[in-house]
């Protein structure tokens, strides 16, 4: 693993360096001549049902405030309902633009109460299709990000590459999104004849359009005059709020769990960790763009290393039998019926368990009273942590650029309101 930093013409920075006292916007503007005005949450570039209070002085953002709980949908609650094998189908519409690191971080999470290791091909397939997601992921954020700032031919064009990945998705998993193919365990399915040309066939086509990308888009100098110096943000100011993922690495700071926590195979794939200088939207551009060929680099190695072997653990504990088995052994049709009516029961316990998912450090917490229920479950989802930084961000931006600082933080509200 290396760090990589994108280039950059300087920046001016619109903002402040001191960072805003965040007072109640409800009790009225905080000096004469400011207006209080709504943004949301049915506005187009809010990314789903986010509110904004902004306070304004003519164009310029005073203040800010976040107003979530639109779209609560109490998905946590739900999980303490379902086992712990029904758990992936809940989790997996959190985050819906990157359902597998869902599905991931709660199987993790229950393997480690289980004290279970799941087989090697389990761990490298769980491995390739996270990267194919982040691809799909960061093609989202450029199309709609492209679209918010006026770019409007990159929502068409991001969009096309993205309906590339996600087809090939549907073809491992037999859906484009909440797949409920990671589970704990292993995968639900093993990888299907010819995969490893279909995945390749992918990387060939997306890598050269991201070439096309960079002559749309990053030379272009109204895109960096839009972008360059808005919604700057510290590294101290990122860490003080916990914010991590493309947001804190623009601000110089390399932090990435897949090298710096290394989970499931990362220490056996080359990739560099890219990081910003200015923390400012265009670095958040940048990378999130840089990030979707480190991947394309990634899964070229794991299409190359796959190991061969068992897709699930054997152990009949969490295992449901062969589908061939069912139909010729009684005890094989009781061992089906217990799996998924009753699931299995997971020893008494805690655990944290936390990944890198196309928006910063995913963590699943969860807690066994040793039924096949969680007593608890709570996602740290980095969207909600994320948009705390969006009044930190905007003082002193224009409106206009209001919106080109959502689209950079790239929330999903689904991970949000949970």
């Amino acid at each position: 693993m290396s760090v990589l930093r994108t280039s950059g013409a300087e920046r001016i920075f619109r903002r402040d360096a001191a960072s805003p006292v965040l007072r109640d916007l409800e009790a009225g503007p905080s000096r004469e001549g400011t207006m209080i005005v709504n943004m949301g949450p049915q506005h187009p570039s809010t990314h789903g049902v986010l509110r904004l209070l902004l306070e304004l002085d003519g164009e310029v953002v005073v203040r800010s405030k976040p107003i979530i709980g639109y779209l609560h949908t109490g998905m946590e609650k739900t999980g303490e309902t379902l086992t712990y094998l029904q758990g992936p189908t809940n989790v997996t519409r959190m985050d819906y633009a990157a359902p597998l690191f869902n599905e991931l971080v709660f199987s993790l999470a229950t393997e480690e109460l289980l004290g279970m290791e799941i087989p090697p091909r389990a761990t490298w397939i769980r491995m390739l299709l996270c990267e194919l997601n982040r691809m799909s992921s960061h093609l989202l954020f450029q199309a709609t990000n492209g679209m918010d700032i006026g770019a409007v031919s990159m929502m068409l064009y991001g969009w096309r590459e993205r309906e590339e990945v996600l087809r090939l998705l549907e073809e491992i998993t037999g859906l484009r999104m909440n797949h409920n193919y990671i589970r704990p365990g292993g995968v639900a399915a093993d990888l299907p004849d010819g995969w490893e040309e279909a995945v390749l066939r992918v990387c060939d086509t997306v890598e050269p359009r991201l070439e096309e990308y960079d002559v749309l888009l990053t030379s272009q100098p109204i895109w960096r005059e839009r972008l360059q110096g808005v919604g700057v943000i510290s590294t101290e100011e990122c860490l003080a709020l916990g914010v991590t993922g493309p947001i804190l690495r623009s601000t110089g700071y390399a932090w990435d769990l897949r090298s710096n926590m290394a989970y499931l195979a990362y220490e056996d794939v080359d990739f560099d960790v890219l990081v910003g200088s200015y923390g400012d939207c265009f670095d958040r551009y940048a990378i999130r763009l840089n990030e979707i060929r480190e991947s394309i680099r990634m899964v070229r190695q794991i299409v190359e290393k796959m190991p061969k072997g068992d897709y699930r653990t054997q152990d009949k504990k969490v295992t449901p039998p062969p589908r061939a088995r069912i139909d010729e052994s009684m005890e094989a049709l009781i061992h089906h019926f217990k799996i998924f009516t009753e699931g299995f029961k997971v020893p008494e316990g805690e655990v944290y368990v936390a990944v890198e998912s196309p928006r910063g450090e995913l963590g699943c917490y969860l807690v066994s009273d040793g039924s096949s229920k969680p007593m608890r479950i709570h996602i740290r989802a980095p969207s909600f942590v994320n948009l705390q930084a969006l009044p930190y961000m905007m003082e002193g931006a224009l409106v206009a650029d209001a919106v080109a600082i959502i689209s950079s933080v790239d929330p999903i509200m689904g991970e949000v309101d949970r």
